[in-house]
């Protein structure tokens, strides 16, 4: 993890830029009038809020809502008791400390606790890959900031941050299509933040996939809403159902990374409701999610932490959420507007709501005492509903092996099998395999998780979590003939220079014609490629002179917004900073990995089976590809999907590639094809967002409206991607597409109304020799008057699906509900001029298959309303 040290994270240049501004009038931030926190929570506990008789009470509820009606009751007493100095005090995070309870841990994510009134030092990790960014490094790295050798910002990037499990990403959780693995996905956190001793979670990430460059959709969930809502509901529930916090974000229209602090979002209200706000909704009402983050960019011209309408109006009024907003870390920009407009906590020091801003706002009368009640009352009946006050904070060993395993078994289902031609699974038989990829690129040489860098691990953005261990490519592929009985195949690493004219083989030094000599005689050939990505920037190139602290990032002269999309396109440098066509720090470059592949599937094989036959391309991407048509089809290799793998990634691959798995995925993304995906037609307006004629603001909009994401490609917006003959010409691979070792048949699909609801269902077939599992895709499309509602409609929307496990030769019918009440809205469109949810009259059409491809899908029925 060379460099670590050196290098300034977007949240470590955030600090810096609140330091030069002196805090904004920080003034007391850490009165010890206010904090006597201990290292052990007092001895006896007597104050009215900590009897064992109201724990008992809250302990013995049986539904939700009354063990919240205690916990708030217990939250007014703690209230009641507390100065307004201790008060002000709680509202954010400490500046940088050593954690009271936890002297090995020298910390910035907490708000120091109170023992006098039992208040814990109260702790929040990041996400939503693992336990990312925690409160957590080395002890000794206080010394070295009390003698001015480091910067307090240490406490948010030094690499001694406690480690946790590596996940694959969240995009790899939403491809497997399956709640469960959201579920397990969620345990391993969940588990490791109890071990950690930790008390929030900073996710899920619940932003829609808009642009593939966006350099946080690993962390997301993919370009549909109910899908994102669905696996956040399922991850919520894990982590809350051990007595945590969850934290969906970025509250609302975070859907780029380019000028994030300042870019102006502007969406229409339908749209926001039907498709932004959708996952947060579903994340209220179903997941009864206990927080929510609020943003750092503007929505319709207000500030995301301050969007009174939005946070007060939808969320607490429209859809009854009693949690709390917390901001992201440096997100807010006033003392007084963040308050009235709904935001309860400030992280991650006292900045607007310095004890000295808040003096002052009281003072004027622009807020009250009230006010501040209310804010720590929300937060604290949550952290009493979910046991915060109830345990010691006390930290616990990890179980690294237990949970690896089953970082590997969510990664082998989330991983998706594009196309294969005959090359796998790969012969367990095979005596020569070579992986090849760039020299300049990790995916052939290391673990791939977030923003990994070759010979770097993590790469600064706050969702890297630092792994106890990683198993490299090759690894993975030893280890899976290992466990397959062959113990005499050679395995060769072949890294190519960006050029493509020189090549190392396990290290020596050759020419690429050596590498395609080494591949032609090879018995099974593996490609690695991919596109990294981090928070902090998008796979953008800027216009020199943009960085983090300007008010603008456009896109550079002569770029396009889809360059990022390709294989090609790479930084080698941080991608927490936007990239650039010049300049050190992140500059631009390509690696011709595309032409590479192209040269090695045009090699004359010099064994028994072709090039085709023999040759697989691994993906690990940050939300999809824009692929050359060369390599798409029946000449093209056999493509595997794999996301990013996180710490387990040589396995899991591995797993996928010699049948010891089988794929079992779908796309949440759309993969098209370069210059016919929507980056391709995408306006200034739409990508990045215009520069006004005052140089300092910068406004995106989603002029797409509904159309985003399969939407997009369904509506032909581009004019280029009528279908013919069921596929769209701009689609190399559709959203909710993977293909399996087996095969399927869906037959028989129906509709039917059953008790106000519809019963949709289909009989799946494993036609196939092998067991494997099948996803059945539930698409509806609504009545053409529906448009009139307002925005144009899209053909269709996905309303349901399931997995479904299956033996060789084995039936079973799916049964998929529509429910017209459900917090998805499957039947409705939203009305801004009656502000209500709105189901047109006219006929639904329901379609059933296994993509929304037009040719993977059948009509089941249609039904009036």
């Amino acid at each position: 993890m060379q460099g670590f040290n050196t290098r300034r994270s977007a949240l470590a240049l955030a600090v810096a830029a609140a330091l030069t501004l002196g805090l904004a009038a920080c003034g007391d931030d850490n009165d010890d009038t206010a904090s006597d926190s201990s290292s052990s929570a007092p001895t006896t506990a007597t104050n009215a809020w900590m009897t064992k008789a109201i724990i008992a009470e809250q302990a013995a509820a049986t539904t939700d809502a009354a063990k919240e009606a205690v916990a708030n009751r217990r939250a007014k007493l703690l209230i009641a008791a507390m100065t307004l100095p201790q008060k002000m005090q709680q509202l954010t995070g400490s500046m940088p400390e050593v954690v009271p309870e936890l002297p090995e841990c020298y910390g910035g994510r907490h708000v120091a606790g109170i023992a006098s009134l039992n208040i814990p030092t109260f702790r929040i990790t990041n996400g939503p890959v693992g336990v990312g960014q925690n409160d957590c490094i080395a002890a000794s790295i206080y010394d070295e900031v009390k003698t001015g050798k480091k910067s307090f910002t240490a406490a948010y990037t030094d690499p001694s941050s406690a480690k946790a499990t590596a996940l694959p990403s969240a995009m790899g959780v939403a491809a497997s299509f399956d709640p469960n693995v959201a579920s397990a996905f969620g345990d391993v956190i969940a588990t490791e933040m109890n071990n950690l001793a930790l008390h929030v979670f900073e996710a899920p990430g619940v932003n829609m996939a808009r642009i593939p460059v966006l350099g946080r959709n690993f962390e997301y969930f993919g370009e549909d809403p109910y899908l994102t809502g669905t696996m956040a509901v399922s991850e919520i529930k894990a982590i809350q159902g051990k007595g945590l916090i969850a934290m969906p974000k970025h509250f609302v229209g975070n859907e780029q990374e380019a000028n994030r602090q300042k870019i102006q979002t502007t969406i229409d209200p339908q749209v926001l409701r039907e498709i932004y706000l959708l996952p947060f909704e579903m994340a209220v009402k179903d997941g009864k999610v206990a927080s929510i983050m609020c943003a750092y960019n503007y929505v319709n011209g207000v500030h995301s932490c301050e969007n009174k309408e939005l946070l007060n109006g939808v969320v607490r009024n429209d859809w009854g959420f009693t949690g709390y907003v917390q901001s992201d870390f440096f997100a807010i920009k006033s003392t007084i507007g963040t308050m009235l407009g709904g935001m309860d906590h400030e992280m991650p020091i006292p900045q607007y709501w310095s004890p000295t801003n808040l003096t002052a706002a009281l003072a004027s009368g622009s807020i009250t005492t009230a006010m501040i009640d209310t804010a720590l009352e929300r937060r604290y009946t949550q952290t009493f509903k979910y046991g915060i006050f109830d345990r010691p904070v006390k930290q616990t060993a990890i179980d690294f092996a237990g949970n690896g395993q089953k970082a590997r078994d969510i990664g082998t289902k989330a991983a998706v099998l594009l196309q294969n031609n005959g090359a796998l699974p790969f012969a367990s038989s095979v005596q020569k395999v070579v992986v090849i990829g760039k020299a300049s690129q990790v995916y052939a040489q290391q673990a791939v998780a977030g923003g990994a860098r070759v010979g770097v691990v993590v790469a600064g953005g706050s969702s890297d979590v630092m792994p106890n261990y990683t198993v490299t490519p090759v690894d993975g592929i030893k280890n899976a003939l290992q466990s397959l009985g062959n113990t005499t195949a050679k395995v060769q690493l072949i890294l190519v220079d960006d050029a493509n004219g020189t090549a190392t083989i396990d290290g020596a030094a050759k020419t690429f014609a050596d590498a395609q000599a080494a591949a032609a005689g090879a018995d099974a050939v593996i490609m690695m490629a991919g596109t990294i990505a981090e928070e902090g920037a998008d796979r953008l190139t800027a216009a020199d002179g943009s960085s983090l602290s300007t008010n603008t990032v456009p896109l550079a002269p002569g770029a396009s917004a889809a360059d990022g999309s390709t294989l090609d396109w790479y930084v080698a440098g941080s991608l927490t900073v936007p990239a650039t066509p010049n300049g050190a720090a992140a500059m631009v470059k390509n690696s011709n990995t595309v032409a590479m592949i192209k040269a090695i599937m045009g090699t004359t094989s010099t064994t028994a089976r072709t090039m085709v036959q023999k040759t697989a391309l691994v993906l690990k991407d940050n939300a999809g590809v824009a692929m050359d048509p060369a390599l798409v089809g029946a000449g093209g290799p056999s493509i595997l999907e794999a996301w990013f793998p996180g710490q387990e990634d040589g396995n899991i691959v591995a797993d996928l590639l010699f049948g010891l798995k089988n794929p079992s995925g779908k796309l949440p993304v759309t993969f098209p094809y370069v210059g016919k995906g929507f980056l391709d037609s995408a306006t200034e307006n739409q990508y990045p967002g215009k520069v006004a004629g005052d140089g300092v603001t910068q406004t995106v909009e989603y002029t797409e409206q509904l159309h985003m994401g399969y939407r997009w490609y369904d509506g032909n917006l581009g004019g280029q991607c009528a279908p013919v003959s069921g596929v769209n010409p701009c689609v190399a691979f559709p959203f909710g597409h993977g293909l399996s070792y087996t095969s399927f048949t869906v037959t028989a699909p129906s509709v039917a109304l059953a008790s106000s609801k519809y019963t949709v269902k289909a009989t799946v077939t494993n036609t196939g020799a092998k067991a494997g599992s099948e996803v059945v895709q539930v698409y509806v499309s609504l009545p053409t008057g529906a448009s009139s509602v307002g925005v144009t409609q899209p053909p269709k929307r996905l309303v349901g699906f399931q997995k479904v496990d299956l033996a060789a030769g084995e039936s079973k019918t799916v049964t998929i509900t529509i429910d017209p009440a459900a917090s998805n809205h499957p039947l409705s469109a939203w009305s801004k001029a009656y502000n209500m949810w709105i189901t047109p009259a006219g006929a639904y059409t329901v379609y059933v298959g296994t993509s929304s491809s037009p040719k993977d899908l059948a009509q089941a029925g249609s039904f009036n309303r």
